[in-house]
This record gives structure tokens, sequence and C-alpha cells, in this order.
């Protein structure tokens, strides 16, 4: 099966790094044009420089920091006044560990602002187009813990299954228009997001981040983290003709590492 995204345009959230820079690589190696977004203009710049271009496509960049959601506003209206996305990956960066007691109410407003504000308020600027043109296709990044909770994850574990059933909701509303909405449940991947949360878990166990690791990946059936380039490819799927009748979907890409059906 050949993908090929040749004259699609793809807006991808925190692309600078991680499964984002992952997903934007594989999706202009696919043929698209990527405009991707993260919060550093320097590392913007690198990797929009090095997305494959075997399609003549043009590539960009917005400068965009999701936890400040009024200033995010701003630029997403700007950007789609003289834009259309074909493609979206909504993907952001996740809030700070802690455990549902640590957590105030102004802790759930900035990590609702941040992982579910953005998402539905760039969804909204999309579908416009989308609709018009009947096809498109929405992506969620979201977590394999809205099924099976983490431990000192409550924000990410409460707001990502938000984003999930909403995913669900909105796909029933514009399949009409050819257009599909599928959630991804990530697991564990190699990636600076997971190295972070496995510091702060060593810390709060006083124990190592090799043992947690190892720990991580005995859990994993397959016995490994994932490659930022595993999820990728699901994405560009996801993002294809091929997957035209694959909508209000959650996949599970983890290894196995979730116990539930």
């Amino acid at each position: 099966m050949l993908i090929s995204l040749k004259y699609k345009k793809a807006l991808v959230g925190g692309a600078s790094q991680g499964l984002g820079l992952a997903v934007a690589k594989q999706l202009a190696a696919s043929g698209a044009s990527v405009t991707i977004m993260a919060r550093n203009e320097e590392k913007l710049k690198t990797v929009v420089a090095a997305l494959p271009v075997s399609e003549n496509q043009k590539h960009n960049y917005l400068v965009a920091d999701f936890s400040d959601f009024e200033k995010y506003k701003k630029i997403i209206d700007h950007y789609f006044l003289s834009n259309q996305v074909d493609i979206l990956v909504n993907n952001t960066n996740g809030p700070k560990a802690g455990t549902v007691l640590e957590k105030t109410s102004e802790d759930y407003l900035s990590a609702f602002n941040l992982l579910f504000q953005t998402v539905q308020y760039t969804t909204a600027k999309v579908v416009k187009g989308m609709k018009e043109n009947k096809y498109g296709r929405i992506i969620n990044l979201t977590s394999r813990t809205i099924k099976e909770p983490v431990d000192n994850l409550a924000l990410s574990n409460t707001i990502r299954a938000a984003v999930v059933a909403w995913g669900k909701t909105l796909s029933r509303d514009v399949g009409k228009y050819n257009i599909t909405v599928n959630n991804i449940l990530t697991g564990n991947f190699d990636t600076e997001r997971l190295a972070e949360l496995f510091e702060t878990q060593a810390k709060m166990l006083h124990t190592t981040v090799e043992e947690i690791t190892k720990k991580s990946i005995t859990d994993i059936p397959l016995q490994r983290l994932g490659m930022p380039e595993e999820l990728a490819n699901v994405v560009a799927f996801l993002a294809s003709e091929q997957a035209a009748y694959v909508t209000g979907a959650s996949i599970p890409v983890d290894g196995g590492l979730l116990k539930s059906i």
C-alpha cells in the first residue's frame, strides 16, 4: 500500500520534537505540505529546513505556546485568514505531573486550556474549510491513560479523556462531509517527554531513572519502548485516502501495554 498525501496541507502541533516531529516528517515524506507548531522558533526553523520536499512542497511554522490560550487563539485566527488545512494533527505538550490531591482548581483550568481548549479551537477553524472541500482528517494524539489512569498524572488522565469523548462526538457530526476524526492512544515512546516523566517518578519513588525505565519496559508485551516513527506511520495511514472508512476510533499504539479491551 502506497500512501500519498500529495497536494494535501497538514497542520501539526507540538512538532519541534518527539512524536509531533516524527509525525511532521512522515507526512512530509508522504507528500504533504506541513505547517508545524511549537514554542521554540529556532527548533521550528531547523525542523522545517529538514522536512522532505520530494513533491516540491512548501513547509512552514507557527510559533505558538499552547499554555497561553488567549495568545494562541490570536495566532490561530491570523493563520486561518489565509490558509486551509486538509489534515490536522492535534498534539500538545503535557501538563505537570502530580496527584489528584495535590492539584487545585486553577491547575485543572490551566490543563483544560492546554489540552482541550486549544484542540477544540483549532479544530473549529479547520472544519469550515474541510466541509467546503468535502475532505478532512482530524487526528488527536492523546494517551493510553484515558483507559487505564496512571498514578501521578491526574491532570493528563482527566483532560485527555475529555478530548477523546469530544473527538468521538465530533466524528458523528462531520462524517457526512467526508471528514474523519480519530484518537490515537499513545503508549511509552522514546521521547524527551517520557524521559521527563521517568525522572519525576524516580524522584518520587527514591529510585533511579534506569530502574523506572526497566520496570516500564517489563510491563510492555513487546518488551521495548516505541519509536516515534512507529506512531507516525499510523498517523500517515489515518491521514490518507486508504483510511476513509475509519472514524470515531480510539486506537492504542502502545506495544500492547493496555490490558483492557
